[in-house]
């Protein structure tokens, strides 16, 4: 044996390791994309719920349609989605505001 069949074995460790780390970070990174994805589309809905009270809301102005009932479900689907996004906001914030306090 002499010394470059052991570096050999060394580079196969460092190799070894560079692909787990490759994986680990395919990882994280595929769970960032579904977090965010989840985002995206709380924000689409909650965009959507808005859209459909406005609607409401001008249907009602314009005597297009004189259900109340109607009107206030469409109102309170936007506000409680709307307070959810801002919940699921603030929560995302402080876990933001934690983790770029930790010291390592």
């Amino acid at each position: 044996m002499d010394i470059s069949s052991i570096s050999t074995v060394s580079d196969l460790r460092e190799y070894t390791r560079g692909i787990t780390s490759n994986q680990e970070t395919t990882t994280n990174n595929t769970a960032f994309e579904a977090l965010f994805q989840s985002a995206v589309s709380m924000i689409n809905e909650t965009n959507e719920y808005t859209k459909q009270a406005e609607e409401a809301e001008i249907s009602y102005a314009l005597g297009l349609t004189t259900n109340t009932h109607e009107l206030q479900i469409a109102q309170q689907k936007a506000n409680v989605s709307l307070q959810y996004t801002v919940a699921v906001r603030n929560a995302v914030m402080d876990a933001y505001k934690e983790i770029m306090q930790l010291q390592f």
